[in-house]
């Protein structure tokens, strides 16, 4: 168990924990929760021992192997899986003693301890972690000084899962993935078979792979059972309570005041007055656990234009004269919401840079609507705003005739107030820069938004805010981004960018999830074949009969795991419907309780099934290509 024990520690003057507690038991996922800049990477750092508490104590079981991604990414000439490989110190030391050892007894030892710790299948475990993180087998043999800051950081997070430490730290491991490597995290995480602390804004991976929250707030640590949803409700909940026995006291609170006033200077009633003042006095206010509001996004409506704004015409993309991506014909309206899926490396970004006009067609054409305007948001331009001018400057380059208290709104709409407005970009927060950047990106009222990983400085409440300014915006909106629930709520229409060609995927973000994960688990070394990818790759020969009767059991095995799938969501969609029920938080607390109870159990059901399901079909496609 990681036990926090009244902790207390300040930074800078700027106390982060005060009298802080809480428990997590081994084994439980959990997913550390609160605003910016409450203290979550301190914490961490404080669990892994590089700060001293100044009060209190972090207890960690005996000997337990802590471990998080490191700072410092790997680089130099070793492949990447012999970097993964290496994370495992004690593999490593053991098969270099194995080498030199003489003495019997110990060689002995030094095999029963390697085949305690699986050493023999390492190199099939690390790279079936490396191929889920998205480096193929040929990736894989390659040098780290071949990759970006980006991917050596997958590399890092590789070499961790890999080590598997017995108290497992994640700080906002999806900032640096694709979608289909988030997805793949949340269910490696869910089945990691040890204690997992994992920062994170990402809200679905919070509710697929976590079983507990801690939320940090005020400088206390709250652990709640369940996944972020259930976290999200029970706090709701409990500020809806608190908000109701506050108006009851407030009214007691008059009532009394109303007969003191009233009643205190009259003999016959001068006691009970005074009785009521006692009364009043030890009548504590009731505190509501309420947060600060998030400012939230606006962006500027365009006029319509007549459809489509802009269509692709057998248009080819790429770089150098090389095409990435060929044969696009593509339209996208002025109401189109579009969520680009596809790993990193199909062509996402090119494809995004084609429609902005940042590349031009290498074939075909690529034809706008006469007035239209398009706004870009990449995650590199955060990084390249100019860090020693202020928000305010930013704008008044761009409208130099504007007034200053014009700019000061447009930065206000922008969620950056007058506070922010004047301070240089450099001591800006990711999160304040990100806004900087959406504004700048949005300023001239874009028919069509193109948004790049839009959220990685966001925190769960800035997202939403984000999700309610695309609803209300009256433009396109093209999103690439890992956060499955912010596509789910923004994008109604599926692209997927893969082999070179972008095609409408059809059905919904969990079939693709549901798709890619008995993908990944099949192994099919990378040929690529799904439903929907647009893939001309020659189909698998095809098996004789009795192969197909030999495979009946394993299928029918995938039916009932189906099955029992669809049946859990369900019932969870039937509870999902009595918790949104606002009726159900007038009556009493106890049936709330159960219902929330009754959906955690639900979640964590639905995630063995799902688990289960995909071992079959690992099973099912393993047995059809022997």
């Amino acid at each position: 168990m990681l036990t926090i024990r009244n902790l207390g520690f300040s930074m800078a003057g700027r106390p982060l924990f005060e009298d802080a507690s809480a428990a997590i038991p081994s084994g439980h996922k959990v997913g550390l929760v609160g605003r910016n800049g409450t203290g979550k990477t301190t914490l961490f750092r404080l669990i892994r021992g590089e700060l001293q508490p100044d009060a209190g104590s972090i207890e960690t079981p005996k000997r337990a192997r802590i471990g998080g991604v490191d700072q410092e990414v790997p680089s130099g000439p070793t492949s990447l899986l012999d970097t993964v490989l290496a994370a495992d110190t004690e593999r490593a030391a053991l098969l270099a003693e194995a080498e030199t050892a003489a003495d019997p007894h110990r060689i002995a030892e030094v095999q029963t301890r390697l085949a305690d710790i699986d050493a023999h299948s390492a190199e099939a475990r690390a790279a079936t972690i490396l191929s889920g993180l998205g480096f193929d087998h040929a990736a894989q043999a390659r040098p780290c000084s071949a990759w970006s800051g980006g991917w050596r950081m997958r590399v890092a997070l590789a070499a961790v899962l890999f080590s598997a430490p017995d108290v497992l730290l994640l700080d906002e491991p999806t900032n640096y993935l694709d979608l289909e490597g988030t997805l793949w995290l949340e269910a490696f995480l869910a089945r990691y078979p040890h204690t997992v602390l994992v920062i994170s804004h990402d809200r679905q991976l919070l509710n697929r792979a976590v079983t507990g929250i801690l939320h940090l707030k005020d400088r206390k640590l709250t652990y709640y059972q369940g996944d972020y949803d259930t976290f999200d409700e029970t706090r709701r909940a409990r500020l809806a309570v608190a908000e109701a026995e506050a108006r009851k006291q407030d009214a007691a609170r008059a009532h009394m005041q109303a007969f003191v006033d009233r009643f205190r200077y009259k003999a016959s009633k001068a006691r009970q007055a005074q009785s009521r003042l006692k009364a009043l006095a030890k009548l504590k206010p009731i505190a509501i656990d309420r947060d600060a509001a998030v400012t939230g996004f606006a962006f500027p409506d365009p006029e319509e234009l007549s459809p489509p704004i802009l269509t692709l015409e057998s248009a080819a993309a790429g770089y150098d004269g090389q095409p990435i991506l060929r044969n696009l014909d593509l339209r996208i309206d002025q109401d189109d919401r579009i969520a680009l899926l596809g790993q990193n490396g199909e062509g996402k970004s090119t494809l995004a840079k084609l429609i902005s006009g940042r590349l031009a067609p290498l074939a075909g054409r690529v034809v706008a609507a006469p007035k239209l305007r398009i706004g870009y948001f990449a995650q590199h331009q955060v990084d390249e705003l100019d860090l020693d001018a202020t928000p305010l400057a930013h704008l008044q380059r761009l409208r130099p005739n504007e007034a200053p208290g014009k700019l000061r709104a447009r930065l206000a709409s922008g969620g950056i107030g007058a506070e922010i407005a004047t301070t240089e970009v450099a001591r800006l927060s990711g999160g304040q820069k990100a806004r900087l950047s959406l504004l700048l990106a949005t300023l001239d009222a874009p028919h069509l938004v193109i948004l790049d990983e839009p959220t990685n400085h966001l925190d769960i409440e800035s997202r939403e805010a984000l999700v309610a300014a695309l609803t209300d915006y009256a433009g396109a909106v093209i999103l690439i981004s890992h956060d499955p629930h912010l596509i789910e709520l923004v994008a109604d229409r599926l692209w997927l960018v893969r082999h070179g060609r972008v095609t409408a995927w059809e059905d919904d973000l969990d079939a693709y999830r549901r798709h890619l994960l008995s993908e990944r688990g099949a192994e099919r070394g990378g040929s690529g074949n799904g439903p929907g990818n647009g893939s001309t790759a020659p189909r698998e020969p095809r098996r004789p009969k009795t192969a197909l009767r030999d495979t009946a059991p394993l299928r029918a095995e995938v039916s009932r795991c189906e099955a029992r799938v669809a049946k859990i969501e369900e019932v969870l969609r039937t509870v999902d419907a009595q918790i949104a029920d606002p009726a159900l938080y007038d009556r009493a607390p106890a049936e709330m309780e159960k219902w929330l109870k009754k959906r955690a159990e639900l979640a964590d059901g639905l995630a063995r099934a799902e688990a289960l399901w995909l071992e079959a079909v690992e099973r099912l496609e393993s047995a059809g290509s022997r």
